[in-house]
Formats: C-alpha cells, structure tokens, sequence
C-alpha cells in the first residue's frame, strides 16, 4: 500500500507541482480512503520526500550496478558517468519547485557524497592502470565529473546527454 501512496503523490507533482497536490487527491489516486492515508504519512511534503528518498536509492544501486559491471575500469567509468547523466537529464524534466523542495535534503547530500565516492574510485583504478590523468587528484576530478555533467539536466536530448558525458570523459584523459 506505501509504493501505492508514493507513486500517487508523486504522479500528482508532476501533473500539477507541489502546491497542486493534496491528500485527498492522494488517497483517491492510490484507491484508498483518507484516514487510511493520515495512518500513514501526516502531509503531501512526508510522502514525497519519502517517495524522493526511494528514487535515490534506486539512483545509487544503478550506479553501482554500473560500477561493478563489465570491462575495464574505464568502462565502468563512462558506463557510471553515463548512468548519472541520465539521471541528472530525467531530473531536469521535473517541475523547478519540486525539485527544489525535494533537494536541499540530508538524503541528497549522502548520496551525492556516495556518488563523489563511487566515482573517486573508479578514476584512481583507471589512473592506475595509465588510463587517466594524474596531475590533479582522484576528488577533484570526480567534483568535475558531478558538476560538468548536472549539465544534462539542460540537455535537450539523449544525443546530446551522449555528447555532453564524451566531453566530460575527454577532460579526464592522460595526455
């Protein structure tokens, strides 16, 4: 009944933002009654931060999963730069105010912290085996990474998501 609730509320932002969603349309989406849903979740904002905190961690267990998928190191890289841009590009077809809400969030801060991580590691192991750069540190490169490719989030489509990674990857080469 939870995933039944969150996917409700969350389909209701994105029809018609935050401040369009109330918990009556909640409970009907969801096909259950009110006090039902109160037993649950007090407001609309508990249930989307909830359902929020979800997507991030199916966010983070695609990236591992890219992670700890085929190939070499500098596969795995681009495969997880890949996966992240695809994530920031699906993310900036939300509406603003939603995305704003959601985002200054502890929940985002771990897991953006656990992406910088993720991402460290794989470019010290791609560094290592001569793929890399190695005249700036393994954080500072994955810094860049994060922060070059939240661009996607403009991107006007998968094409140029594809490019924006390839421009990315080409900054991290060993010359």
């Amino acid at each position: 009944m939870t995933d039944a609730i969150l996917d409700a509320a969350a389909a209701l932002a994105f029809e018609q933002g935050l401040r369009g969603v109330t918990m009556s349309q909640v409970a009907e989406r969801a096909g259950i009654g009110r006090a039902t849903l109160y037993k649950y979740f007090p407001d609309v904002e508990t249930i989307l931060r909830t359902w929020h905190g979800r997507r991030i961690d199916a966010h983070l267990a695609d990236l591992v999963q890219a992670r700890d998928g085929q190939g070499s190191a500098r596969d795995r890289l681009i495969a997880v730069l890949t996966a992240y841009a695809r994530i920031a590009h699906q993310t900036g077809a939300h509406d603003r105010e939603l995305v704003t809400f959601l985002h200054p969030d502890e929940q985002i801060v771990h897991a953006q912290n656990q992406l910088r991580e993720l991402i460290r590691e794989l470019i010290e192991e791609t560094a290592a085996a001569g793929e890399l750069r190695t005249d700036t540190p393994p954080a500072e490169l994955a810094s860049y990474c994060l922060h070059a490719l939240s661009a996607a989030a403009d991107a006007t489509s998968e094409a140029a998501v594809a490019r924006l990674v390839t421009v990315t990857a080409a900054g991290l080469r060993a010359d």
